[in-house]
C-alpha cells in the first residue's frame, strides 16, 4: 500500500516538472506579446508564490526537526564516548566525500576546459547582484558558534543549530535519568513535525510545477542552448560524482544500494525540482529510517550532513570558479588549484542547503584569488538549472553517509 502510495507521488511529481516546463515555454513565448512584457514579473507571481510558499513552509519545520532529533540522537547515544565513535566516522566520511566532489569538480573543468574560446575581457566590478565577501576565519568561526539559538533557529542557520543541539544531546546523555523526561518530550516532537512533513509534503507538486513554469518563463529553452556545453558537461561530472558515491555504497550494503534509491527517489526529485536540498530533508529522513537505517544514526548523521556534507554543491565550486578563471583567460598553476580547493573545503561549510547558497561562497573564492566577480554574471541565467542537479545530488551524498554509517555501527536493519 505504501509502496502503491509512494509511486503515484512521484508520478504527480514528474507530471507537475513536464506540466511546469510546458507552461512555462508558453509564457516564456508569450512575453512577446507587449500585453504581457509589461509586466512579466506580475504575470510569473502566481507561480513562484506556490513555489515560494512551499519552502517557506519547509523551512518553517526544518530547525525544529533538526534540534529535536539530533539532540535525541546524540542522547541516545548513551555516553559521550558513544557520541564520539559515531561522530568521528560521520566526519571522516564527510571529509572525505567533500574532497572527493572537490577534486573531481577540478579533474572534469581541467580536462573538459568549458571556458575556452570564450575570450572575454576582463571586467572592472560586477553591478550589486551577488554579495561578496572576503575569506574571514574569524568570521567564520564566529558564525559557527550560536550568540542565541532562538535567533539561530529564527534564520535558519543551521549549522548554529546543529552545534547548539550538539552540546545540549551531549550534556542530556551526561546527566542520565533526569533528563528522560525532556528526550522523550523532544522525541515526541520530532515525531509530531515528522507528521507536519506528510501534510507539507502533499503540496510538494504544486510547488514543482509553480517552480519549473517561473524558471523557464524568465530563462526560456534558449538558455539550454546557449551555454549548452557547460551544462552538459557539469551534468555528465554529476553523473560520474553519482557513481562514485553508489560504488561506496556498495562497498558497504552490496546488492541493497538498489534499494536505497528507490526509497530516496521523491526526496531527489523534490530537491532536482525546487533546487533546494533542504525541501527534501524531512521526507529523506522517513524514507532512511524505512529503508532500515538506525533512528539514531538517521536524527545524527543527516543533520550534520546538511551542513558538512554538500556533495553536488561542492564539486559545482570548483567546477564554477575554475570555468570563471578560463573565460577571462587567467591561467592557475596545479599548486594555486589546490589552494583554491583547500579554501573551498574551509569556506563551503556550514553553507545553506536552498538555493543559489554555493554562488556566495564561490563569490568570496574568487576574490581571495583575485578572478572577476562579475564572471559571476555567466552564471546567473542557467544557475537554476545546475541548482537542480547539484540539490539532487546532496541528497544522495547524505543518503549514502547515512547508510553507511549505520553499516558501520551494526545497526542496518535488513
Amino acid at each position: 500500500m505504501t509502496a502503491t502510495k509512494n509511486n503515484r507521488f512521484t508520478i504527480y511529481i514528474l507530471v507537475a516538472m513536464a506540466l511546469g516546463i510546458i507552461a512555462g515555454y508558453l509564457l516564456n513565448t508569450g512575453f512577446a506579446n507587449k500585453s504581457i512584457s509589461a509586466a512579466p514579473d506580475k504575470v510569473l507571481e502566481p507561480f513562484s508564490l506556490a513555489a515560494d510558499v512551499f519552502l517557506r513552509l519547509i523551512k518553517m519545520i526544518v530547525s525544529p526537526l533538526v534540534f529535536t532529533t539530533l539532540v535525541v540522537g546524540v542522547a541516545k547515544q548513551g555516553d559521550i564516548k558513544s557520541v564520539g565513535r559515531v561522530g568521528g566516522k560521520t566526519m571522516l566520511w564527510f571529509i572525505c566525500g567533500s574532497l572527493v566532489s572537490l577534486v573531481l569538480g577540478m579533474i572534469l573543468v581541467n580536462f573538459f576546459r568549458p571556458g575556452e574560446g570564450m575570450n572575454l575581457p576582463r571586467p572592472d566590478a560586477l553591478p550589486g547582484t551577488i554579495a561578496t565577501a572576503s575569506l574571514n576565519l574569524k568570521d567564520f568561526v564566529y558564525h559557527i558558534f550560536p550568540t542565541s539559538v532562538i535567533e539561530s533557529m529564527a534564520k535558519n542557520e543551521i549549522l548554529q543549530v546543529v552545534v547548539f543541539s550538539l552540546f545540549f544531546g551531549v550534556a542530556a546523555a551526561g546527566v542520565g535519568e533526569k533528563a528522560d523526561i525532556v528526550i522523550k518530550f523532544m522525541d515526541s516532537a520530532a515525531h509530531i513535525i515528522l507528521k507536519m512533513t506528510g501534510y507539507i509534503m502533499n503540496l510538494a507538486p504544486i510547488a514543482v510545477f509553480g517552480a519549473m513554469t517561473n524558471v523557464i518563463a524568465k530563462q526560456g529553452l534558449g538558455v539550454l542552448g546557449t551555454f549548452s556545453r557547460f551544462i552538459g558537461e557539469f551534468y555528465l561530472g554529476l553523473l560520474i560524482l553519482l557513481a562514485v558515491l553508489l560504488l561506496a555504497g556498495y562497498v558497504f550494503v552490496k546488492n541493497r544500494i538498489a534499494s536505497m534509491l528507490k526509497h530516496i527517489k521523491e526526496p531527489v526529485l523534490i530537491a532536482f525540482s525546487t533546487s533546494s536540498s533542504e525541501a527534501a530533508f524531512p521526507k529523506l529522513m522517513l524514507e532512511l529510517d524505512r529503508f532500515g537505517c538506525d533512528e539514531k544514526i538517521v536524527s545524527f548523521v543527516l543533520p550534520l550532513g546538511y551542513s558538512f556534507n554538500l556533495d553536488g554543491s561542492m564539486m559545482y565550486m570548483t567546477f564554477a570558479s575554475l570555468f570563471i578563471a578560463q573565460t577571462y583567460g587567467i591561467h592557475l598553476d596545479f599548486g594555486t588549484q589546490v589552494s583554491m580547493l583547500l579554501v573551498l573545503m574551509l569556506t563551503s561549510k556550514g553553507i545553506a542547503g536552498i538555493p543559489r547558497a554555493s554562488l556566495v561562497v564561490i563569490a568570496g573564492t574568487l576574490a581571495t584569488f583575485k578572478i572577476p566577480e562579475a564572471g559571476l554574471a555567466l552564471l546567473l541565467g542557467i544557475d537554476p538549472l545546475l541548482d537542480m542537479g547539484r540539490a539532487a545530488m546532496n541528497v544522495v551524498g547524505n543518503s549514502v553517509a547515512t547508510v553507511a554509517v549505520s553499516k558501520m555501527e551494526g545497526s542496518l536493519r535488513p
